[in-house]
């Protein structure tokens, strides 16, 4: 494989990934370092980005340095890894240290999850929703699924043993409504069951388009997520298998075989490189990021909205500035799913 290659692999498999949260690389630390000097220097900065909703600021760390600006500008959100695991600090530091200043904390940004929940199982973006598309059932980054995988967190893990009965409580029903809001946004073409958009209407789940270019659209990147949150349930529903295996064959429907995207130089380019895709026989199977419901192709789009289908035909800005390739999948078909298979053919009612 040639560098540009390379290169190449690193970008599209990565630039889609959720903005990792800051808080989560010390999350496998161990329960004593918790109690220690360093984790309370941390938690007293995540304490200071705490936001007076509840929740915590985006594309920012929370944990590097304190907040010194005024506490009324910082905006929640449940968006690019925000809120859950800065919450997830402050449990195992509760747990650590039984200081009642990490619970309180806690308590109010789970309260801040719990009360943006929609009826019907569903999260925008943030809380409250606003009009624009945030306020949509938002799959985005997984921000969805990150909020079910929290609040399930809550409900069973010893971790969170402290939080009281009536949220232990509520954090079930909203795992509970999460997976229903799930089932109903999957898309159906032609009467059979797909994938689903990164976004859904907070009303009647219908695929919404996010930013402009960011379609209606079958999503080869964030019903990944989705489908191994559905795999994670310990007894599925016959619903969620439909669902899942549905998904699977639709996964299988989308594979682009036979192109690789390359990252070339481009003198004329603003950044000097450029992302091209060429034919190539033996290079790994590729899934687009967004694929016409009518269709099944790949669409790309710049920031007017407009739909194309290559990569080529859109702007340098969008085509150099998105991930709209990826091997999001791979995994999942080719490993993840056929254990689970496995597993749920050993279950005593199937």
């Amino acid at each position: 494989m040639s560098r540009n290659s390379i290169l190449a692999a690193v970008i599209i498999c990565s630039a889609a990934d959720p903005v990792a949260a800051d808080p989560g690389k010390y999350l496998k630390k161990a329960d004593t370092w918790f109690a220690g000097d360093e984790a309370k220097q941390i938690a007293a900065n995540i304490l200071s980005y705490q936001s007076e909703l509840g929740g915590w600021p985006k594309n920012v760390s929370t944990t590097a340095a304190p907040f010194k600006g005024d506490r009324k500008s910082l905006q929640p959100t449940y968006d690019n890894g925000a809120t859950t695991d800065e919450l997830r600090f402050l449990a195992r530091m509760y747990a650590a240290t039984k200081d009642a200043t990490y619970q309180a904390a806690f308590d109010r940004g789970l309260d801040y999850v719990l009360k943006g929940q929609y009826a019907n199982g569903g999260w925008p973006q943030y809380h409250p929703p606003g009009k624009s598309y945030h306020r949509h059932i938002t799959f985005n980054d997984n921000a969805m699924v990150r909020l079910l995988e929290l609040v399930r967190e809550v409900a069973k893990n010893d971790t969170y043993a402290f939080v009281d009965d009536a949220r232990r409580k509520a954090a079930a029903t909203a795992f509970d409504r999460g997976i229903a809001c799930i089932l109903k946004c999957q898309i159906k073409v032609d009467g059979k069951l797909t994938a689903w958009c990164a976004q859904h209407d907070e009303i009647d789940f219908r695929p919404r388009p996010g930013r402009t270019f960011e379609l209606v659209s079958l999503s080869g990147a964030e019903s990944v997520g989705i489908v191994r949150l559905l795999m994670s349930l310990d007894n599925p529903s016959p619903e969620v298998v439909r669902a899942v295996e549905a998904a699977v064959k639709w996964f299988e429907s989308a594979k682009l075989e036979g192109i690789r995207v390359d990252v070339v130089k481009d003198e004329k380019g603003p950044k000097g490189v450029n992302k091209v895709v060429v034919k190539d026989a033996t290079a790994p199977t590729l899934w687009a990021r967004f694929y016409s419901i009518e269709t099944n192709q790949p669409v790309f789009a710049d920031r007017d909205g407009v739909a194309k289908p290559n990569l080529a035909d859109i702007g340098y800005e969008r085509r150099n500035g998105y991930a709209w390739y990826g091997t999001w999948p791979q995994k999942l078909v080719k490993v993840e799913y056929p254990a689970w298979r496995k597993r749920i053919a050993t279950k005593p009612d199937r």
